[in-house]
């Protein structure tokens, strides 16, 4: 199924709703978005582009991003969704890297658009969106200049998206294309998660994250795919997104952990001001969610939390429901799609309990980085090919659930012992004087290193001395103290992606 299906069916179905911002409360049908992602798909056909070719696209949150998204997928070519808040230089890379020969680009970032032109020669076509950009084309005159509708051939594509380059420069993460029509049944978003967590015609989805993320991107266009409603926030903001699911009447949404600490941290008297009685489900990822702050909203909204642990290379993924996790704090679910392994550093399966690198065994190939066989490789498991690792650490217990503790290049080494950031980061994130909070590891000569957290002090609180002693007497009194920082440094702002990703290797690089 893809949006042209509710087109037939539900011409005049809402597909998409905008909140916030210049476009708040622009509506778009079914019939407009099948309409306009014909002719988009059209043009691309025009230019020459054939199966396995790739578009990009550089757009703040707004519906030309499912546009061009469907355009690619119902004429087998790649789509690659660029991080709108990366510097001229970080673009360009990525739409050379990935070899684009469409770009697509908001007015908004028109300033950005122009300077990559010199460093993106491979790309024939430029499309300016929502205003004029020197050089580029106009989207509106573009799609006008075509028919709408289906076309004869519609052979599936595939998004191709970039790694978050949280530790380091981001790489294409590749799929082969599937060898169906985009109208054929064989999505495993519909078969996994439109299953799982019930969507349909019915439901109203929320999104409040930039959509060029994987999560955001591929759950909208499995809510298309579907025929449910995709209601798109102009950008997070914790109390209108409680106002978003009033005002729409939201059934199903999705959420980072820094988005329910945000919510969490709202007066009472507005966090209770609105009717949440709508949602059926929400979901969250991305990150690990605090125990605390987990627990909270499911005191607060209700058994509707559903976790999945996965990641946009996809090698495999767990799921856990509100009333399981209650059973198991803290774990992110057992296996739903592949095998779990946890390995040590030798490549040996380790038992149950102990800390590894986690793996998913798979019975196929699940995905390539872009013109890196040396990452690809390294993603494998030395002994088993078909063994995928997106370099995530953890355990599972004796019943096979999964807990996180860290990504393998954030790990400490202090006095030979290894400490993992995310448990100290979650034990800081709900004290009320903590806006935002990231632990590394910072040279030592006694124990080569030594654990510091670099704080953002919350509104109304003094950064200084006090704090910082009220702090570490906060975490002594949660975790070990062999854990626990020896240091608070306090900072106005930390790099964090538009997803709630801590982009680490920036704080790290400071200390260096």
């Amino acid at each position: 199924m893809y949006p042209g299906t509710w087109a037939r069916e539900a011409p005049d179905d809402i597909a998409t709703i905008m909140s916030g911002g210049p476009l708040d409360g622009l509506r778009q049908t079914y019939k407009e978005l099948d309409d306009r992602s014909g002719q988009l798909a059209r043009v691309f056909l025009a230019q020459g582009l054939t199966r396995g070719d790739h578009v990009a696209f550089v757009l703040e949150n707004r519906p030309e991003v499912f546009e061009v998204y469907w355009a690619a997928l119902r004429c087998g070519l790649y789509v690659t969704a660029v991080n709108s808040h990366l510097s001229p230089a970080e673009v360009a890379y990525i739409v050379s890297d990935c070899e684009a020969r469409v770009l697509v680009v908001s007015a908004a970032l028109s300033g950005m658009a122009e300077e990559i032109v010199a460093d993106t020669p491979k790309v024939e076509l430029r499309l300016a969106v929502g205003g004029p950009i020197p050089g580029h084309e106009d989207y509106e005159a573009a799609l006008a200049a075509q028919q709408p509708g289906p076309l004869e051939d519609q052979p599936c594509g595939m998004d191709m998206l970039y790694s978050s380059g949280t530790t380091g420069r981001p790489k294409g993460i590749k799929r082969d294309l599937p060898e169906r029509q985009v109208d054929e049944p064989g999505d495993p978003m519909l078969t996994g998660f439109g299953e799982a967590y019930a969507f349909g015609r019915d439901s109203v989805y929320y999104s409040p994250a930039p959509q060029y993320h994987s999560a955001p991107l591929r759950f909208g266009a499995m809510v298309h795919a579907l025929g449910g409603t995709l209601v798109i926030a102009d950008r997070f903001d914790a109390e209108r997104a409680l106002a978003d699911i009033e005002r729409h009447r939201i059934t199903h949404s999705q959420w980072v952990p820094t988005m329910f600490v945000r919510m969490l941290k709202l007066p009472d008297e507005v966090r209770h001001r609105y009717d949440l009685s709508s949602l059926r489900v929400a979901v969250h990822a991305a990150a690990p969610c605090p125990v605390e702050v987990k627990r909270k909203m499911i005191e607060w909204w209700g058994p509707v939390l559903e976790e999945y642990y996965s990641s946009t290379e996809s090698p495999g993924a767990t799921r856990i429901s509100s009333a399981e996790w209650l059973e198991h704090p803290g774990s992110v679910g057992q296996a739903k799609v592949g095998i779990l392994r946890i390995c040590g550093d030798d490549g040996a399966e380790l038992p149950a309990g102990q800390i590894g690198t986690i793996y998913f065994e798979r019975d196929i190939e699940t995905f390539s980085y872009h013109g890196d066989p040396a990452k690809t490789a390294e993603s494998r498991h030395p002994d088993h090919p078909l063994w995928a690792t997106t370099g995530d650490i953890g355990y599972v217990d004796d019943d096979g659930w999964l807990y996180l503790t860290d990504r393998k290049s954030f790990m400490i080494i202090s006095g030979g012992v290894n400490i993992y950031p995310q448990e100290i980061e979650d034990a800081l994130a709900l004290h009320p004087a903590v806006h935002d909070v990231g632990v590394i590891g910072v040279p030592d000569e006694e124990m080569g290193e030594q654990v510091k957290a670099v704080v953002v002090a919350a509104e109304g609180a003094t950064p200084g001395p006090e704090l910082e002693r009220e702090l570490l007497e906060f975490v002594r009194s949660r975790i070990a103290h062999y854990k626990c920082p020896r240091s608070v440094d306090f900072t106005d702002s930390l790099p964090r992606t538009p997803t709630g990703k801590l982009v680490k290797r920036r704080i790290v690089e400071r200390y260096r």
